[in-house]
Protein backbone atom coordinates (compact mmCIF):
# COMPACT_ATOMS: atom_id res chain seq x y z
CA UNK A 1 0.00 0.00 0.00
CA UNK A 2 1.65 3.00 -1.13
CA UNK A 3 0.91 5.72 1.67
CA UNK A 4 3.46 8.46 0.97
CA UNK A 5 3.78 9.94 -1.98
CA UNK A 6 0.58 9.40 -2.70
CA UNK A 7 -0.46 7.51 -6.06
CA UNK A 8 -2.81 10.44 -7.31
CA UNK A 9 0.20 12.90 -7.08
CA UNK A 10 2.28 10.59 -8.75
CA UNK A 11 -0.06 10.58 -11.55
CA UNK A 12 -0.19 14.63 -11.79
CA UNK A 13 3.79 14.02 -12.35
CA UNK A 14 3.82 10.84 -14.84
CA UNK A 15 0.70 10.14 -16.66
CA UNK A 16 0.58 6.19 -16.78
CA UNK A 17 1.47 3.56 -14.06
CA UNK A 18 2.83 1.62 -15.86
CA UNK A 19 5.63 4.19 -16.72
CA UNK A 20 5.31 5.22 -13.11
CA UNK A 21 6.78 1.87 -11.85
CA UNK A 22 9.11 1.19 -14.77
CA UNK A 23 10.71 4.88 -13.68
CA UNK A 24 10.86 4.18 -10.37
CA UNK A 25 12.46 0.93 -10.13
CA UNK A 26 15.00 1.81 -13.03
CA UNK A 27 16.22 5.02 -10.14
CA UNK A 28 15.13 2.42 -7.23
CA UNK A 29 18.28 0.39 -8.56
CA UNK A 30 20.65 3.11 -9.32
CA UNK A 31 20.24 4.36 -6.23
CA UNK A 32 20.83 0.26 -4.81
CA UNK A 33 24.39 0.51 -6.82
CA UNK A 34 25.08 4.04 -5.94
CA UNK A 35 24.35 5.65 -2.52
CA UNK A 36 26.08 9.05 -3.55
CA UNK A 37 23.29 9.52 -6.14
CA UNK A 38 20.89 11.64 -4.47
CA UNK A 39 19.07 14.09 -5.65
CA UNK A 40 17.18 15.72 -2.52
CA UNK A 41 18.55 16.98 0.27
CA UNK A 42 16.18 14.30 2.78
CA UNK A 43 13.69 11.64 2.11
CA UNK A 44 11.12 10.52 4.16
CA UNK A 45 11.41 6.92 3.05
CA UNK A 46 14.70 4.70 4.10
CA UNK A 47 13.73 2.06 0.91
CA UNK A 48 15.19 2.79 -2.29
CA UNK A 49 11.90 2.65 -4.08
CA UNK A 50 10.22 4.99 -1.52
CA UNK A 51 13.02 7.24 -2.38
CA UNK A 52 12.68 7.33 -6.08
CA UNK A 53 8.94 7.95 -5.85
CA UNK A 54 9.65 11.16 -3.71
CA UNK A 55 11.80 12.34 -6.19
CA UNK A 56 9.22 11.80 -8.77
CA UNK A 57 6.80 13.63 -6.89
CA UNK A 58 9.21 16.83 -5.96
CA UNK A 59 9.48 16.87 -10.27
CA UNK A 60 13.48 16.26 -9.97
CA UNK A 61 13.14 13.13 -11.84
CA UNK A 62 10.97 12.81 -15.04
CA UNK A 63 10.75 10.44 -17.81
CA UNK A 64 12.04 13.33 -21.03
CA UNK A 65 14.15 15.44 -19.67
CA UNK A 66 13.99 17.50 -22.75
CA UNK A 67 9.68 17.91 -21.93
CA UNK A 68 10.49 20.33 -18.89
CA UNK A 69 10.19 23.58 -19.72
CA UNK A 70 12.20 26.27 -18.07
Amino acid sequence: MLLYPSQDDLLKKIDSKYSLVILAAKRARQLHNNKQALMLDSYQSKKNVGKALEEIKSGDLVIDPDSITK
